[in-house]
């Protein structure tokens, strides 16, 4: 399956006889609505008259990072001057379209740890930065994944801390806007600090949301948005979960040293930022290909958190209810909701491997293990990203038959669960979605068809 791909009508398969190509036929549909090609063209600027002689700066990060870029490129005028940097993620650079001239340049890193490359990035982008003026104008490209791929430390702070510790939050199971909050404040780019850097130039932000609430100021931590968070909120967030600091940093912290510019600073006075596009947007375009098909589509939120086992326990007590007494909704239906759950990783004893998987997995997994294999109920769930987590897989497969079927090879699922390993439960299966990068990121897609 291609994520990009739009299905003519004549190939939008039978959701009754083909469930599993059903919903992937959905969640293509929520993908393409979140290209940045297909959103970007409304929201630029005029670029700087050659009167001025100001220059047009791009840069920015994230996940979406590669096609927004090219999206720039193709939407931009051929004779207006053109030039920047902007940070992927490892093979998320799409293919580069015939004829397209490149003008600006895409280089890869490390998600969602960070890495040497994503350093450098950043380093280079913040140089982008000195001696701006007024007449020139910067674009900030941002979308999921900026936070790991946009990484400079505070002072006090050496790569290989930012590394431990966010590997530290990713496996506690803090949710995004608690993650972010503790990276803003040990960075020298994150939190408004690259807007800051760049006056007095002026700055749009064109980003893609990856967050329940498509804030701006959590997407990539907000690089060129104000931050309304303070270091007394990240330091109460390392102290929740455990996560230690090197104790100059922690002193900084206590004092307020690393506090990030904060709303109504005059830096970021005359900055526009717009929102090309979100889980909403997608969902509902979701929403639409089912009801084309002649099925009601109900959207329960875009911006549901929590444990992702946990969501998708609460998703299948929502499905059997449908499917056993009609309510709240009547099948056959098909039933969705975006957000960003969160794993937290199970402790194992010495020298049992480790799982593999990410967040959609994870709620594939309780979903089907309450669900049962209650009759006439399908999913899917995958990150619109096409990774979920660190995995070559998007998502995987749920259907009436799993649990049997896994029990067939001898795989229980609660052994899986107990060691987060979504990716070793549904690839024996053969119900591991992968599609491979798909150049944006508008968060988890879930889909319950109920027949």
């Amino acid at each position: 399956m291609t994520a990009a791909q739009t299905p003519t009508p004549s190939s939008v398969p039978d959701a009754a006889s083909q469930p599993r190509e059903f919903l992937e036929h959905l969640y293509r549909a929520a993908v393409t609505r979140a290209l940045p090609l297909e959103n970007t063209a409304r929201y630029l600027p005029p670029p700087p008259t050659p009167a001025s002689g100001g220059r047009t700066i791009v840069i920015g990060a994230g996940k979406a990072g590669g096609s927004m870029a090219q999206a720039v490129e193709a939407l931009w005028p051929a004779d207006a001057p053109l030039e920047g940097l902007v940070v992927t993620r490892y093979h998320h650079i799409p293919p580069r379209p015939a004829g397209l001239k490149q003008r600006i340049e895409i280089v890869e890193a490390a998600h969602p740890v960070p890495d040497a490359a994503g350093l450098a990035a950043a380093q280079r982008i913040l140089a982008l930065t000195q001696g701006l003026t007024k007449d020139d104008l910067v674009l900030c490209l941002i979308s999921g994944g900026g936070s790991a791929l946009l990484t400079l430390p505070a002072e006090g702070l050496e790569l290989a801390d930012k590394q431990r510790i966010n590997k530290a939050l990713l496996n506690s199971g803090a949710n995004i806007s608690e993650m972010n909050c503790v990276r803003k404040h040990l960075s020298r780019i994150k939190g408004g600090r690259l807007a800051a850097a760049c006056a007095p130039a002026r700055v749009v932000t064109l980003t893609i949301s990856d967050v329940p609430g498509d804030d701006p100021s959590i997407i990539a931590s907000g690089p060129t948005v104000p931050d309304a968070s303070t270091c007394a909120d990240a330091l109460a967030i390392l102290k929740r979960y455990g996560i230690e600091v090197p104790a100059d940093v922690l002193a900084r912290l206590e004092s307020g040293a690393l506090e990030t510019p904060k709303p109504g600073d005059p830096v970021f006075a005359g900055h526009e930022v717009h929102m090309i596009a979100t889980p909403q947007q997608s969902l509902e375009a979701a929403a639409a290909a089912a009801q084309a098909a002649g099925l009601a589509a109900y959207i329960l939120s875009d911006e549901i958190e929590g444990e992702s086992r946990e969501v998708g326990k609460v998703h299948a007590a929502l499905a059997r209810a449908v499917a056993l007494k009609g309510q709240p909704f009547q099948k056959p239906c098909v039933i969705l909701s975006g957000g960003e759950t969160t794993v937290t990783i199970r402790k194992q004893p010495e020298g049992t491997a480790r799982g593999r998987g990410g967040r959609a997995g994870e709620f594939c997994m309780g979903l089907a293990l309450a669900l049962q294999g209650q009759p006439g109920v399908y999913a899917l769930a995958a990150d619109t990203d096409g990774i979920d987590g660190v995995e070559d897989n998007a998502g995987a497969y749920v259907a009436p038959d799993t649990l049997q079927r896994a029990l067939e090879q001898g795989m229980k699922l609660d052994q899986y669960l107990d060691r987060n390993d979504a990716y070793g439960y549904f690839d024996p299966l053969g119900d591991l979605v992968i599609t491979g990068p798909t150049h944006t990121n508008v968060n988890d897609f879930r889909a319950l068809l109920i027949l």
